[in-house]
């Protein structure tokens, strides 16, 4: 698998970009401002989260392309 993969939330709230198996930024939409908060697993439970996002996301997340993660941050920026 190649990275960074891109997820989002379905309500589209949060936007993920996955940088590894251990490593993710979430970005969430909240009161109209992107707050950005880094995650490093450490612990199975971390991993498996992740590993959650990048093979079993139908669930909770939706799969999306760089540009469509792009075109969030850029759409919420500033406001």
């Amino acid at each position: 698998m190649d990275f960074p993969q891109y997820r989002r939330y379905k309500n589209g709230k949060s936007y993920f970009e996955i940088f590894s198996a251990e490593e993710f930024a979430e970005y969430q939409l909240q009161f109209g401002n992107i707050s950005k908060h880094e995650f490093k697993a450490k612990i199975l439970p971390d991993r498996n989260y992740i590993a959650d996002m990048l093979y079993e996301y139908e669930t909770h997340w939706e799969k999306i392309e760089k540009e469509d993660f792009l075109e969030f941050l850029e759409k919420n920026a500033g406001k």
